[in-house]
């Protein structure tokens, strides 16, 4: 069987070379090759190409493909348009992508609208998305609303969705509950948690047990869970590994998360007030 563009392109992705699967995939997509266009725009979003994405997906979602909506969104906001995320975040959870409401509430909650953003979550939680529990009472627990957070966080808690058991866990750190919120983390670690890895390591951290914590992150980067990069550079950094953490960082800011590139930037001496 022949190798096709495709196949090359998922090769670099699963490498991290998203930049170079982007040349890849554009030939493929004018090829015609099926699930190119799918992977082209995660290899612009994976590798924090928000320009490109932009100019790439906003003639589709124009034009009628709804289904790029989300990711529209997500593109938008990396450029930092946020009302015209907005609008594509709204346009993909009317058009059915339930999951997009997990973005459009942390948007919400960043432009300092958590009401909504906690309205959001509670209706895409209600229709049965797997994340936005766990997102809720992330959002609780950011307002210091406690028993809100210990509600809702008991009422979805649900093994076959481990991140629920994450949330949980975040729950009872809050109520000081550390031996049943170390007991949960482990368990979501074990039935394959998104982010289980970096809420131990974190609760880990708050405890002193800083080698402890270094192999939980550790893990996370290996996982591949959320923020990994920016995870690990910032533990580096803070336990005094500034070479050990500019990998990281890179990383990190190579696939645009902002903080990756701003402790990059202390890390290197540059003042990001500067003109």
């Amino acid at each position: 069987m022949s190798t096709t563009r495709t196949d090359e392109a998922i090769a670099l992705l699963r490498a991290g070379r998203n930049r170079e699967a982007v040349d890849v995939l554009r030939s493929a997509v004018a090829a015609g090759e099926p699930d190119a266009e799918d992977l082209l725009v995660r290899a612009y979003l994976d590798s924090g190409s928000w320009h490109a994405a932009v100019d790439w997906l906003a003639p589709r979602v124009a034009a009628g493909h709804t289904e790029f909506a989300g990711r529209l969104g997500v593109a938008l906001a990396g450029v930092g348009d946020v009302d015209a995320a907005e609008d594509a975040y709204r346009l993909a959870v009317s058009s059915g992508d339930v999951a997009a409401a997990n973005d459009l509430a942390i948007l919400l909650r960043d432009r300092g609208r958590p009401a909504e953003a906690q309205f959001v979550l509670e209706q895409a939680a209600a229709a049965g998305d797997p994340v936005a529990p766990a997102n809720l009472v992330e959002l609780h627990l950011e307002s210091g609303n406690l028993r809100a957070a210990v509600d809702t966080a008991e009422r979805y808690v649900d093994e076959a969705n481990p991140d629920t058991l994450v949330a949980l866990g975040d729950v009872r750190v809050a109520q000081e509950r550390d031996t049943e919120a170390e007991r949960l983390y482990l368990q979501a670690a074990q039935l394959g948690a998104v982010r289980a890895h970096t809420a131990y390591g974190t609760f880990l951290v708050n405890i002193g047990a800083l080698e402890a914590a270094e192999r939980e992150f550790r893990a996370a980067v290996d996982a591949d869970e959320p923020r990994w990069a920016v995870t690990m550079g910032r533990f580096l950094l803070d336990t005094g590994r500034p070479d050990e953490a500019r990998g990281y960082l890179q990383a990190g800011a190579d696939a645009g998360d902002v903080e990756a590139a701003e402790l990059l930037d202390e890390l290197d001496g540059i003042d990001a007030t500067d003109d």
